[in-house]
């Protein structure tokens, strides 16, 4: 009735890698856990997959919803989870055999809220080993850590299920992206305890997956990006490094547009240039983040992405 851990999928057009997943989470070696599928209304198989699955193991549990996006998904499994943790993994994804088992031991041992863990960045270039290490473990040390050099992922960090109902944090439904970010920070501003264990389990494969949201380019988006860079802005108030985080955000959202090749119509630079505008308001803006809006702003793709990719590289040293 009450596993220990929950494992929770946001399951969307995923019929291709779905079976690599969930094999390797019925894979654990520890195995008091849950899978909770949540199909959100996927238009391929996906759908029929997770049903496959449930039927052949009782450990799996699905859910068919109408598409309300990763956000909406993520929250229905948080909102059906009975595990005393949680825990999610998307479905073009895969982890290691002996993730919930150390994990688990983990929170256990030191009695935490959140345990975080090392993980794998796996692309046409190989695998690679990134580090997640906080400077110190207090609550707001790893808040701001989370706008510098930790990553803001789910899937990365085991958590208390009972600090989402004590806090009052879920998932906002209006995010298409960083959504994890927004509920690992509104966990954060509490006096939480926080463990990290110096071991990598999750694979994070970065070119799989073409539906991607990142990748999609309409007006729309922009204008939510434009919403949740506001939201952001309220929940970080209070916090001390509010100012680098909000920059942190600006850069990414500034990245995020140029990926997506924001320039395709006149009507993509005009929302685009208001867009700019907003974002140099912000006052603790660093020179490095002045430049990359100058040059995206002015067309000159090829020198920012090789400044992005720089970046990216310096970032993970």
């Amino acid at each position: 009735e009450s596993p220990a851990v929950s494992v929770i999928v946001p399951v969307y057009k995923a019929e291709k890698y779905l079976r690599k997943c969930v094999d390797s989470i019925l894979a654990q070696t520890f195995r008091d856990f849950e899978v909770l599928l949540v199909d959100d209304g996927s238009p391929d198989k996906s759908g029929e997959i997770c049903d496959e699955y449930a039927g052949k193991d009782p450990r799996v549990r699905v859910f068919h919803k109408e598409n309300g996006g990763v956000s909406s998904a993520r929250q229905c499994g948080l909102d059906n989870a009975r595990g005393e943790y949680t825990i999610h993994a998307d479905p073009d994804d895969w982890v290691e055999p002996n993730m919930l088992e150390e994990l688990y031991a983990k929170a256990k041992a030191e009695d935490a809220d959140m345990v975080i863990c090392d993980y794998y960045v796996n692309d046409s270039r190989g695998q690679r080993y990134v580090r997640q290490q906080p400077s110190a473990l207090d609550h707001e040390t790893v808040l701001c850590e989370l706008f510098q050099q930790l990553h803001g992922s789910c899937c990365n960090k085991l958590v208390r299920r009972a600090c989402y109902r004590t806090y009052e944090v879920r998932f906002p439904l209006e995010f298409s992206f960083c959504e994890d970010v927004y509920v690992n920070t509104s966990l954060l501003k509490n006096e939480i305890c926080v463990a990290y264990l110096p071991k990598a389990f999750y694979h994070y494969e970065q070119e799989v997956n073409n539906e991607s949201i990142v990748r999609k380019n309409n007006i729309r988006s922009y204008e939510q990006d434009a919403k949740q860079l506001a939201t952001f802005g309220d929940l970080l108030q209070g916090v001390s490094c509010s100012g680098e985080a909000m920059s942190s955000l600006s850069l990414a959202v500034v990245m995020r547009a140029i990926y997506r090749s924001s320039y395709t119509s006149r009507e993509f630079r005009v929302l685009y240039g208001q867009y700019k505008d907003a974002v140099f308001s912000k006052k603790n803006l660093s020179l490095k983040e002045r430049c990359l809006l100058t040059l995206s702003f002015h067309g000159f793709y090829g020198i920012v992405r090789r400044l992005i990719v720089l970046y990216s590289r310096i970032r993970n040293i």
